[in-house]
């Protein structure tokens, strides 16, 4: 039984590489090959390119790359042609996806989409590319499950692989000792280079502002791997104006450390909103983007949050499609637990005031970490790469009838 896998973002290189090593557990005959990155390498996983390489985001960084991708795209095809793996499995990385999933039907390959893209945000009408392209959907999310099958996708709900790996991490308990402070902010610029050059700079701004309110504080960046570290000194130093000789740490590969020390956070918005849920550790949360991707995200995101965590505890995620307009003022945004701001405006005033609140208010700290743990305890258990491999183990054992709607 060959799998072939296509995943192109660092943390669905993570999902891939736990969701090969369960499968790989239940039957060592399995082989598995394909588009990935280290860690699936690391797992077993026969890497034709590593894909995590060309993790990019906005249509201008994609056509730049765009004979590299159709390349990709005709290389799979041709061994879809030569060998037929027995099955195909995707894991986000939406746009490159679609075409391997439209190769892989094309030549009647099952498809598997696991870790599902976030359609239901942004791209609602791309559900029907689900639909004729990919027979299983393995959503993370609860929601996910309804709002697919509503649309005629086979779906069923497994949980966020992201959690796996999270209950599997041993911290550095020395690092975390030498760390450890009533007064750390741990700023989380994201995996991104583009994401580190548009967020980093209003994060240590407002790490400026944290520490006229709160001289003692002190602050940490999480970088997340050693080719980021010269571009993150380069930011750090640009920014020696406003932050007004506030001296910042940098730390490679020691984003959970950094998490479960801190007092609190400053993030990027992507997965690590589910780290800092597991850590139940107060947060705010930023996505600085340009002007004109500012006005398109608000014509085309279909609901009000982007960070998952906010997601989970909203009563109705669908019922509002006004994104970026955060409010703690707002009747509609009581429930949030991680402040955010999808801005392309200066809202570093906020980020600051928020952090300080949490540095010198115990009884406001405090509540808000209860909160973050009971939201954890309801959607954090973990299984999710278990419940996959089980299912597509299901799935590809011989049976005398398809398999039928869940």
């Amino acid at each position: 039984m060959q799998v072939f896998f296509s995943v192109g973002e660092p943390s669905g290189d993570l999902h891939g590489a736990n969701l090969t090593r369960a499968l790989g557990e239940r039957d060592h005959d399995w082989q598995f090959v394909g588009y990935g990155g280290p860690r699936m390498a690391e797992a077993g996983c026969q890497l034709h390119a590593d894909l995590t390489q060309l993790a990019v985001m906005w249509i201008t960084q994609v056509l730049i790359h765009i004979r590299t991708f159709l390349k990709l795209v005709a290389r799979a095809d041709d061994y879809f042609e030569a060998h037929r793996p027995d099955l195909v499995v995707l894991i986000d990385y939406p746009g490159f996806n679609w075409w391997i999933a439209r190769k892989a039907k094309a030549r009647n390959i099952p498809v598997v989409y696991y870790g599902t893209p976030q359609l239901w945000a942004w791209a609602g009408w791309r559900v029907s590319k689900m639909r004729r392209f990919v027979d299983h959907v393995l959503c993370k999310l609860p929601f996910e499950q309804e709002w697919f099958r509503q649309r005629g996708c086979h779906a069923t709900f497994v949980g966020h692989p992201y959690f796996d790996e999270l209950k599997s991490r041993q911290l550095d308990t020395a690092f975390v000792a030498n760390q450890a402070s009533d007064r750390l902010v741990t700023i989380l610029p994201g995996s991104r280079d583009q994401e580190i050059k548009s967020n980093l700079p209003s994060f240590l701004q407002a790490a400026g502002l944290i520490r006229k309110q709160v001289p003692d504080a002190r602050f940490a960046v999480a970088v997340y791997k050693q080719s980021q570290l010269e571009r993150v000194q380069n930011i750090v130093e640009q920014s020696g104006v406003q932050l007004g000789g506030v001296a910042v740490e940098l730390h490679v590969n020691r984003t959970a450390e950094l998490i479960h020390s801190a007092r609190c956070c400053l993030a990027c918005s992507g997965s690590v909103s589910l780290e800092l849920l597991y850590h139940a550790k107060p947060s705010a949360i930023l996505y600085q983007i340009s002007r004109s991707a500012y006005l398109m995200q608000k014509m085309l995101r279909k609901v009000r949050y982007i960070t998952l965590v906010n997601l989970l505890t909203a009563e109705d995620p669908f019922a509002d499609q006004s994104a970026g307009n955060y409010d703690p003022r707002d009747p509609r945004d009581q429930h949030v637990l991680m402040p955010e701001y999808l801005t392309c405006a200066d809202r570093t005033a906020e980020l600051a005031g928020h952090a300080v609140a949490w540095l010198t208010d115990d009884a406001l700290r405090e509540q808000l970490e209860a909160d973050l743990q009971a939201i954890k305890e309801r959607v954090a258990q973990g299984g999710a790469s278990e419940r996959a491999a089980e299912y597509i183990t299901d799935l590809m054992r011989p049976r005398e009838a398809p398999l039928s709607a869940a």
